[in-house]
């Protein structure tokens, strides 16, 4: 069973991955610290601790993905039909929007899933977080395990 201070510590290890917000890479720098510091410790702490790095990192590559698939279909589309915009300096600014590319519709549902993605992803660490909390062992869904 594990001590109060054992469930705090791995609360705070999928918490930290807020930092991000914070600190650039803070999602990576503050799980891998507090994982590091205490992993030895408790095997409940060494598993939350990988459990949150490895989902950080399975994250980051699906991000990377999905914006290697989105970035190029917007920049197709945009370069493709230079008219998609008719801006007349003299009258004012004019957007014609009459016939977008089918690439712009695939481009802004990738975009729209990526931003699913992120809300997706602060919910599934706050249920680590408040399982953690209560002792109980959680596995991120989807998530590529790194370290093992």
């Amino acid at each position: 069973m594990q001590d109060n201070h054992q469930k705090n510590i791995a609360t705070f290890i999928h918490l930290s991955t807020f930092s991000r917000f914070i600190i650039p890479f803070g999602n990576f720098i503050g799980p891998i610290i507090l994982w590091m510091a205490n992993k030895e410790k408790s095997e409940f702490v060494d598993a939350h601790g990988k459990q949150a790095i490895n989902f950080q990192m399975s994250i980051l590559l699906y991000a990377l993905v999905l914006g290697l698939l989105t970035v190029p279909f917007f920049l197709f589309n945009v370069i493709s039909s230079l008219d998609f915009l008719d801006i007349n300096a003299f009258d004012g600014i004019h957007i014609n929007i009459s016939e977008p590319s089918p690439l712009l519709y695939l481009g802004g549902g990738l975009g729209a899933l990526a931003v699913l993605g992120f809300i997706l992803e602060l919910v599934f660490i706050v249920i680590a977080s408040l399982k953690a909390r209560d002792g109980e062992f959680y596995h991120y869904p989807l998530t590529i395990d790194f370290i093992k």
